[in-house]
């Protein structure tokens, strides 16, 4: 295929809005709104956590988007789906167990709609715009998580939940007006079944991957997770911020400051390779986040730190996108199977993360989980340093050996 298209990359990366806005109806407008219902906590978390779950176990799915379908069509159906989601879990907040159902059916489709949609432009841009395309992905990630975290509990106040559904339904499904636009090549004629029967082979394929095998290991270690971003916002009191300005930093402070992190990413990209780059930011993250225990307990104190996390926490997820372009390539058959099951392993450490940070919180309190945060980020970002100089030098010592 052309590297060329109608449409500019960064539009093609902000058409991911659909999993920003969807992640932000899931993680943040939905328990707010259910917060104001006067829903037990627990049970808010626990609807949270099973809406989320797709982002472990939906990479099962994956081989469909690379057969039968172009990747385009594959899109938009998601897309409708994912919007009908949002559409129906906003009417249906009375009724707990169905909502728990359709937010997971949403959060699953629009998981499969990211990979889909990566797996799509990854056949379509050249390798010079991976980086730009890398960044304006994470932003139409973060950016459309933070408007929605500012906006839906806000306009649900203004409008009958009727309108907010519609209005919150077509925001998702704006991005793939850019879809006409931009090249769509040709699918794998395979039947989907023949795709399950051959999934486990095709997977092994991918795991045998050299380059796949270490962008596993880098996003299932926690040395760029910066899971506090998603821990912190419960614990705004430990600094006696209001529940107000943990919205507020939260929202708008929050898509800000990811916002930057993103930007950052092409300057920094240009001093390193990818992967060192990647631990670099992760143990210089977690080095702050160990200075940030020194911090005196007052609100100043909660949006620096927040703010910090999500920074550092943004640069590494464009990080972690532009090393997903460059192992997938250009001309891969399997391009959305291999994004979804590269990304489904950087969602490992954002959850087992959460239950460190909660044992540091049992022993020490916040600064318990700053500690114990930053500690395991530093010590994994380090021993995975020392495994990817050890194989850059058992490479360049085989070198002069093979050429003989």
């Amino acid at each position: 295929m052309p590297s060329r298209s109608r449409v500019p990359v960064w539009l093609m990366g902000l058409t991911n809005l659909t999993y920003g806005l969807y992640g932000g109806v899931v993680a943040f407008a939905i328990p707010q709104l259910l917060s104001n219902r006067h829903v037990d906590e627990s049970r808010i978390a626990a609807i949270t956590a099973i809406g989320l779950s797709p982002g472990f176990w939906a990479f099962l799915f994956s081989p469909t988007l690379d057969i039968r379908f172009s990747r385009r069509w594959y899109s938009v159906a998601l897309a409708i789906i994912t919007a009908a989601s949002a559409v129906l879990s906003i009417l249906g907040l009375d009724h707990l167990v169905l909502l728990e159902i359709v937010l997971t059916i949403g959060f699953f489709a629009a998981f499969l709609y990211q990979s889909a949609l990566s797996g799509w432009l990854s056949t379509i841009i050249s390798t010079e715009d991976e980086g730009t395309l890398s960044t304006w992905i994470t932003i139409a990630n973060v950016g459309g998580f933070g408007v929605m975290a500012i906006s839906c509990n806000q306009i649900m106040r203004h409008l009958p939940p009727l309108a907010v559904a519609l209005l919150v339904g077509s925001s998702i499904l704006l991005p793939i007006l850019a879809f006409p636009f931009m090249q769509a090549p040709g699918p794998d004629r395979r039947l989907a079944a023949e795709s399950f029967a051959q999934f486990n082979r095709d997977l092994l394929s991918l795991v045998k991957r050299r380059e796949v095998l270490i962008a596993v290991i880098l996003f299932v270690a926690p040395s760029g997770t910066f899971a506090l971003t998603n821990y912190l916002g419960g614990h705004g009191q430990d600094y006696h911020a209001s529940p107000g300005l943990v919205g507020i930093i939260g929202g708008i402070g929050g898509a800000l400051s990811g916002i930057v992190g993103c930007l950052l990413f092409k300057p920094l990209s240009r001093l390193m390779p990818l992967r060192p780059l990647y631990l670099t930011v992760g143990i210089i993250g977690s080095l702050f986040t160990l200075g940030f225990t020194l911090l005196p307990h007052v609100p100043a104190s909660f949006a620096t730190v927040l703010m910090a996390e999500n920074t550092f926490q943004s640069l590494a997820i464009t990080i972690s996108f532009a090393i997903m372009f460059e192992v997938t390539g250009r001309d891969n058959p399997l391009a959305a199977t291999t994004f979804c099951f590269i990304g489904s392993a950087y969602g490992v450490p954002i959850s087992y993360m959460l239950y460190v940070d909660a044992f540091g919180f049992t022993r020490a309190g916040i600064a318990g989980s700053l500690a114990i945060d930053a500690l395991c980020g530093i010590l994994a970002s380090l021993v995975l340093g020392a495994m990817l100089w050890d194989q850059r030098r058992r490479h360049s010592l085989s070198q002069p050996a093979s050429a003989l």
